[in-house]
């Protein structure tokens, strides 16, 4: 015997977005929240929003680390300039650091590494990134 309160898929009748018990009902399962009713597709646009976002700030930053002490039109050279065998190195170290606190460690301990020698050697290392920066930024203007 079916109850005159249930439809016959056996869910009750009730306002818009409220379950019976009053509250905000959840959404189903086959909806689909995004433009696209399909969700790969919805998946895409998001993937690709949050990458280009990212590149974006990123840019933004180096620009601003570099603009400190070289101005904005040589620091857009600079990172112009970059070998692809550096941007998938520092890609790949960011990947291992954000993926395990291990491998955060790592790289965080090589940073910091590789920063109190580049001070116990600053000097020699201001003189040698002085001249890779200026060979990036030559490449960057082509």
């Amino acid at each position: 015997m079916v109850s005159k309160d249930l439809p016959d898929d056996g869910h009750a009748v009730v306002a818009k977005g409220k379950s019976p018990s009053g509250k905000k009902a959840a959404p189903r399962d086959d909806e689909i929240h995004g433009p696209s009713p399909n969700a790969a597709t919805n998946l895409a646009i998001a993937d690709i929003a949050l990458r280009g976002g990212a590149a974006l700030v990123r840019h933004t930053i180096e620009r601003a680390v570099l603009g400190k002490k070289y101005g904005p039109r040589k620091a857009a050279k600079v990172i112009k300039g970059r070998s692809l065998k550096e941007s998938l190195l520092h890609g790949a170290l960011a990947r291992v650091a954000l993926r395990s606190v291990p491998g955060a460690i790592v790289v965080g301990g090589v940073l910091v590494a590789k920063t109190l020698y580049d001070r116990s050697k600053a000097r020699e290392a201001r003189r040698k990134g002085e001249a890779t920066l200026n060979e990036m930024g030559g490449k960057g203007e082509s």
